[in-house]
Parts: C-alpha cells; sequence; structure tokens
C-alpha cells in the first residue's frame, strides 16, 4: 500500500517539476509552454522570424525552432499568425506533419521595417530579471572547497605545497585575489585551474532582452559546453528544458594587455543596434583573471577605480544604449596576475578590497628538475638527470641566472625542432642543451667574443678605414681615388666614383658631418686631393692645406647645357 501511494504521489507530480526534483543543479531553466512564458514580446518574436527567413530563405517549422531555440508549438501558433497576414507562404509540404514555409513580398518589406530598428536573427533572448535569478541561484550555491579538491583541480600543474594554504581560503572568500611573481612560474595556469574547484556547471543564455535592447551573451571563446556524462546527467538529458540556456563549464575568462575601459562596459552596435556582454557579465559564476596586470592600454588607477564598489558590494551598475541603467551581479573570482608588486600599482585602498595576496616564486632545484623530468615523458624523450645537472651547473648557477617553471617546456620544445632540423634523434645531449639555451637565453658569451674580436680588430687597423672622409674636421688626411681622376671631373662625380669604389675599409663614403654643397664649386677634384702621383696614386694632403677657391664666381652656363631646375635629382 506504501508502494503505490508513493507511486501515485511520483505520477501526480507535473513534468515541469521533476527536473528539479531529480536535479542536483542550483538553477533549471524550464521549457516554456506558451509565448508568455517566453518572457518576451510577440513583435520581438515577429521580429525574429522574418529576419531568418529574409537571411536563410524557405525553412520548415522545425528548422526555424531549432534556430530561434522555443518550442515549435510556439513557433507553429506564430507561422499560423503571419500567414493569415500574407506575411509567409507554404512553399511545399515537409515531413512530421510540418511544412515549408518562405517569405512574400509583404513580408520582406515588413523584415526590411525591422532591420532598420535591430537587425538580429539569433536564438530568442531571455529577460533580464531570469539571468540575475540564474546567477544568485548558481552562485549561491558555492560550498566550501576543501584541499584534495584543490589537489585534484591542479593535479596537472607543478606547485609549492605551500601555495595551498593561500589559494584555498582565496577560492572559498570568492573574493579578489593578487597573483605575484617573476614570470614564467605559472600564475595564468593557476588562475585557469581555479574555476575547475567548483566543479559544477552552470546554465547560461544565448542573448538577454531589457528595454527592448538585445545583449548577446553566450560567447565560444569563453563558454565551453558541458562534457560531463554521469549517470544523472544522462537522465536529465532526456528532460525538458528551456533550449535558449546553454549548460557550460564554469568560464575562465583571461584578458591581458589588450583590455580596455570599453571592454568593461555594454558595447553597442550601432549598425545592428545590439549589445555585446562585457568581460565580467561573461566571466559570472566563474573566473575573471586581468593577465599582466600594469601592462595594460589603461592606468590601473582607472581600471581600479571603476572595479571598487563591484568589488565591495558584489553588484556592477551598466548603462543600456536607451540611457537605462541597470544592476547586475557580479559573482566571480577576480584574479589580477602581475610581474610588478602590488603596492607600486596601487593604493592601500584599493588593496583592502583585494585581500589576498600571494606571491608565486621560482621553482626550487627539485621541482624544476621534476619539471624536466615530467616534460620528458610527456614527449616521449629519454629522461637522462646527469645532463640537466650539468644544465643547471653551466647555465644557470655559474651566470647567476633564475629558475622559471616555463623553461622545461619551452627548452625541450627547441631540442625537437633541432632534433628534427638535422635530421636526428630527440634526445637530451650536452651539444642540443648547450645550442638550444644560447638561443633561448641569447648568446651573451658569443656576442662578448665578438666585441673582444672587433676591438683587437680595431687595434690591429685591419678592416677598418683608421682615417676616414672627414670634410668638416681638423687635422685629418683626405684619402686618396683608387684611380686617377682627371681635373675637369666635377667633385660630385669624383665622390660618387670614389664611394662606388670602396675607399677605405667602411665600404664608401660616410662623412661624419653633413656633407657639403659642392654643385657650384668652380675647380676640379684634383686641387682638392692634391698633384698625382704615378700609377693612379694620390699624394695624401692635410686637410688644413687644403687650396680653397678665389673666384666665387659661378662659371657661365652655355645656352645647350641644361638648367639649375632641369638637373636630374640625385
Amino acid at each position: 500500500m506504501s508502494s503505490f501511494l508513493n507511486m501515485r504521489d511520483t505520477m501526480a507530480l507535473d513534468n515541469p517539476v521533476l527536473p528539479a526534483v531529480l536535479n542536483t543543479d542550483a538553477f533549471w531553466p524550464f521549457e516554456p509552454k506558451t509565448l508568455e512564458e517566453c518572457g518576451v514580446s510577440e513583435i520581438v518574436i515577429e521580429s525574429i522570424m522574418l529576419q531568418i527567413f529574409l537571411n536563410v530563405g524557405t525553412l520548415t517549422g522545425r528548422n526555424l525552432s531549432d534556430r530561434m531555440k522555443i518550442p515549435f508549438p510556439i513557433v507553429e501558433q506564430q507561422l499560423g499568425q503571419l500567414r493569415m497576414r500574407q506575411l509567409i507562404t507554404h512553399a511545399r509540404p515537409a515531413p512530421l506533419n510540418d511544412f515549408y514555409y518562405s517569405v512574400t513580398e509583404s513580408g520582406q518589406n515588413r523584415a526590411f521595417h525591422y532591420q532598420k530598428s535591430m537587425s538580429y536573427s539569433g536564438p530568442v533572448p531571455v529577460p533580464l530579471m531570469d539571468y540575475v535569478l540564474s546567477v544568485e541561484a548558481q552562485a549561491g550555491c558555492f560550498e566550501p572547497i576543501t584541499e584534495n579538491q584543490l589537489r585534484a583541480a591542479l593535479s596537472n600543474v607543478t606547485y609549492d605545497p605551500q601555495w595551498l594554504d593561500f589559494l584555498g581560503p582565496a577560492v572559498n572568500s570568492n573574493s579578489g585575489v593578487f597573483l605575484y611573481g617573476p614570470p614564467g612560474n605559472g600564475k595564468t595556469t593557476i588562475a585557469k585551474c581555479l574555476p575547475a574547484c567548483r566543479g559544477q556547471d552552470i546554465w547560461i543564455p544565448h542573448a538577454i532582452i531589457d528595454d527592448g535592447m538585445i545583449i548577446k551573451f553566450y560567447d565560444a571563446t569563453y563558454h565551453v559546453g558541458s562534457t560531463n556524462k554521469s549517470t544523472n546527467d544522462r537522465v536529465m538529458a532526456n528532460q525538458e528544458h528551456d533550449c535558449r540556456w546553454v549548460r557550460v563549464r564554469r568560464p575562465s575568462v583571461v584578458v591581458g594587455g589588450e583590455l580596455t575601459m570599453d571592454s568593461l562596459e555594454i558595447r553597442h552596435d550601432p549598425r545592428s543596434n545590439t549589445c555585446e556582454a562585457p568581460l565580467q557579465l561573461k566571466s559570472n559564476c566563474g573566473c575573471l583573471l586581468i593577465d599582466d596586470f600594469g601592462r595594460q592600454r589603461i592606468a590601473p588607477a582607472e581600471l581600479l577605480n571603476r572595479w571598487i564598489i563591484p568589488l565591495e558590494n558584489r553588484v556592477d551598475y551598466l548603462t543600456l544604449p536607451t540611457g537605462k541603467k541597470i544592476s547586475v551581479p557580479f559573482e566571480q573570482i577576480v584574479l589580477f596576475s602581475t610581474n610588478l608588486d602590488p603596492e607600486s600599482l596601487v593604493d592601500e585602498a584599493f588593496l583592502r578590497r583585494v585581500p589576498f595576496k600571494i606571491q608565486i616564486a621560482d621553482p626550487s632545484v627539485e621541482e624544476f628538475t621534476e619539471l624536466f623530468r615530467a616534460a620528458c615523458e610527456s614527449m616521449d624523450i629519454v629522461w637522462r638527470p646527469e645532463i640537466i645537472d650539468r644544465m643547471i651547473d653551466t647555465h644557470y648557477r655559474k651566470l647567476g641566472r633564475s629558475f622559471r617553471r616555463c623553461h622545461a617546456r619551452d627548452l625541450l620544445h627547441q631540442i625537437q625542432c633541432l632534433a628534427a632540423y638535422r635530421g636526428e634523434r630527440c634526445e637530451l645531449r650536452n651539444e642540443f642543451i648547450d645550442q638550444v639555451c644560447r638561443n633561448y637565453f641569447g648568446s651573451n658569451n658569443v656576442l662578448d667574443k665578438s666585441n673582444n674580436k672587433a676591438a683587437e680588430l680595431d687595434e690591429a687597423g685591419n678592416g677598418r678605414n683608421e682615417n676616414p672622409i672627414n670634410l668638416a674636421g681638423e687635422g685629418t688626411q683626405v684619402l686618396a681615388a683608387v684611380a686617377p681622376v682627371p681635373s675637369s671631373t666635377p667633385l660630385t662625380s669624383a665622390l660618387n666614383v670614389s664611394s662606388r669604389s670602396g675607399v677605405g675599409g667602411n665600404g664608401g663614403y660616410k662623412p661624419s658631418a653633413p656633407k657639403p654643397s659642392v654643385a657650384s664649386t668652380p675647380f676640379g677634384i684634383s686641387e682638392i686631393l692634391g698633384e698625382m702621383a704615378p700609377e693612379g696614386k694620390v699624394r695624401p694632403v692635410p686637410a688644413g692645406q687644403i687650396p680653397r677657391p678665389t673666384n666665387t664666381q659661378l662659371p657661365p652656363v652655355s645656352p645647350n647645357s641644361p638648367t639649375t631646375n632641369d638637373r636630374p635629382t640625385r
């Protein structure tokens, strides 16, 4: 009798109640049965329908339902009304008691009219209040994480065990966190792993509507579909839910130097008259990481002043293009990752609102060696600890270089590239290690040797001109041309010849002072360089004894010679 009563009570439950009873999610989007339960006006539904027909063409009713993400009975009812008003018409029959529909000329004109006010042909949006309730339900269900959960979330990365006592309370507080320390030690990687501590997936809408403005919310860049296939999830997959909502993993939004103030506000597209949700809204119930904090296009004080109130009250205020002010939840873990000291970036007032400041220091020798061993295992490289010990002594300790957690992955990747280039086996060898360290860290020792060699060449006078041409200098000697130059050759031509002939070891005429104007010089090159010596050589003359012209007048210009304006420009 008791089992009969339990069966009777279970059967008496309404279908919409079953997901809430069987499901462990804190929020479940029920499937709407009528247009009123969708929470949007009939004008919005009609606008989206006609614009889809205008963009796509002929569609069945069920295909239109899949595009709009609302149940087929609601779509079928609206299609009947549009057909009665001669905005659409039957094209041909379709399977499963359906029809192919196409838009009429009157429907096209109506669609163009709707496009002038708002161009949108995506899923039907949900009301803003429904989204606010979903965030409050899914963010308020946060349960304190334990050390085992945190270790499981960080299982794929190496870390200092002392960090756990800092990260665990920071995640449980659901407030701001500063991660600071030297670059390349995994601050960004650790921040991406923290949302996995929550473990539970969330529901987000495709789009939101308020005050007649549609805000696009779902972003495939940050919102990854749920892959949890537990038994309970397979049972709930067959239950009816509102397809305007998507079940995703807890988002992890990462932004770096490209962050601007516009990214933190509702971005309006004037052509389509639609909006895009800001980053902090997309990261609700997840994690928002500001990477390389202090290197953004905006000043740190300007960014932090924007978030002082949201971090304090957990509520953010946004402005719609219509001028309406809306309040939305600010429920996420906000992490600031920086290589700089937090006290040098912000003042004490903001540091008080970011209560957790965790330093991610360099790894120890043991952890650094373990990083190389794990990386060799993942890349199918035979592990040889003696090679790594030599590398640490040669390229780190002797040079005073610090360890970084990214070095193991980066150096082994370069070894793979080097072995593939040479057609050799990829393995740990001293030759490979020395080569990739020079490539990765820069060959400072090679540069020093090159500089020393250049200095020796300068001292020996080999390969470099000891007395370069300097027409403006005092006490220097003017070098001779390689071949004899007739005295009738203009100075400009002689200088061109000497520069092409490679006077001196520097490869040509390179004066250290501005080149003097010689276009009107009335004497030949021999008067400057001196008398010609045998075998095409010129006797050098000290710069102070260079003869100067006695006549400053220009030679007469013949009628057939080109004028100054007609001469080609060098």
